[in-house]
């Protein structure tokens, strides 16, 4: 596979994860790094992130089938969080898995007791 190729798929899924992800959801996750890579044999981007859930790599991986491939690396293993998610759903389906979980009021309880200010806490 060509490293243009990779870096191109790379970008492209990172523009799309940032600009439908809201910014304070990103900030939540501390990414440190953005590199493309070749998973499994697909074009990918990883994430090195720190968030509450899961502190890490994402990998974030475009399939033969037009969708992503989400994985998260644990040391020398890698776990599949979902293996069809659409460009739209990417930031949604992250998160759960590596930092608000999927029970809201506990996240929110999480949040306000947060000394960090790093959360996001919605004031209805």
């Amino acid at each position: 596979m060509e490293k243009k190729y990779v870096m191109q798929i790379a970008q492209t899924i990172k523009e799309q994860l940032v600009s439908l992800t809201p910014m304070s959801i990103l900030m939540s996750w501390d990414i440190t790094e953005f590199a493309g890579t070749i998973f499994k044999d697909l074009p990918a981007l990883r994430l090195k992130v720190n968030g509450r859930l899961h502190s890490g790599y994402v990998i974030i991986a475009l399939n033969g089938s037009d969708y992503y491939e989400v994985y998260l690396l644990k040391g020398t293993s890698a776990e599949c969080i979902n293996e069809e998610v659409c460009f739209d759903e990417l930031g949604d389906i992250i998160d759960r898995a590596i930092e608000s979980g999927k029970d809201k009021e506990e996240y929110e309880q999480f949040c306000s007791q947060s000394l960090a200010g790093q959360c996001r806490v919605f004031i209805i």
